[in-house]
Formats: structure tokens, C-alpha cells, sequence
């Protein structure tokens, strides 16, 4: 994947209603949904609705397809994963980038309560 076109692809989720879009279409899965159902889902007006398809359209992460009167948009998984791909392919300087397990509370050393220092 090229720089530019993470670019567009970043630019095109960095938008709180698109982002939303997204991940509606995401859950949904390859099949998509129609415009009227998104609108309706996220409460999204549908000038708005239009302007946002476009963009996420434009960055190549959802695809759009007409079936009778109804225009179904759905993700575009392989560029989401590509772009996932691009941004983790260095991470953590090839090694081991699973967290450290996290301690329970039986193992952790108690806190000192803190005191009030008096100011003069």
C-alpha cells in the first residue's frame, strides 16, 4: 500500500459520522446495506448521508452496487485490512508485541496511603 492512499484512507475515517458509517458496514459484512437503512441506523440525514458515501467511496473502503430502487454500499475488507496491514507491518521492531499479563490483585504490593504535608 502506498503512502498517499493511506493517507486517504485515514482522512476519510478521521470523520466522526464516517467512521461510524464504516463500522455499521463492517459489522454488517460483504452483503452491505441500503442507503435508507444506514440513514435510518446512525440518524444521518441523507444530503449528508450522500456527502460521506462519496468520501469513503472516493478512498476506496466501501463499494456501492444497485439493486432495483435501492443503492447497497459495503465495506471493502481487503483495503481495511491492507490499510491495517500497513500500519503494524513494523510493529514493535519484529518482536513479540503481546502485552505482559497483567498482575491480579492478589499480587500486587498494597499502596501507602498518602499524607498531608502542611504548608506553613
Amino acid at each position: 500500500m502506498q503512502t498517499a492512499q493511506t493517507i486517504k484512507m485515514l482522512s476519510a475515517l478521521a470523520q466522526e459520522s464516517r467512521l461510524a458509517i464504516f463500522r455499521l458496514l463492517v459489522e454488517q459484512g460483504p452483503e452491505g446495506l441500503p442507503v435508507g437503512t444506514i440513514g435510518e441506523q446512525l440518524g444521518i440525514p441523507n444530503a449528508t448521508l450522500s456527502f460521506h458515501l462519496k468520501e469513503l467511496l472516493n478512498a476506496g473502503l466501501v463499494t456501492s452496487r444497485q439493486s432495483g430502487r435501492f443503492i447497497y454500499y459495503a465495506p471493502v475488507i481487503d483495503a481495511m485490512n491492507d490499510l491495517v496491514g500497513y500500519l503494524t507491518e513494523n510493529c514493535c521492531q519484529g518482536q513479540s508485541c503481546a502485552r505482559p499479563a497483567s498482575r491480579t490483585s492478589k499480587s500486587r504490593a498494597p499502596i501507602a496511603p498518602r499524607t498531608r504535608r502542611r504548608v506553613p
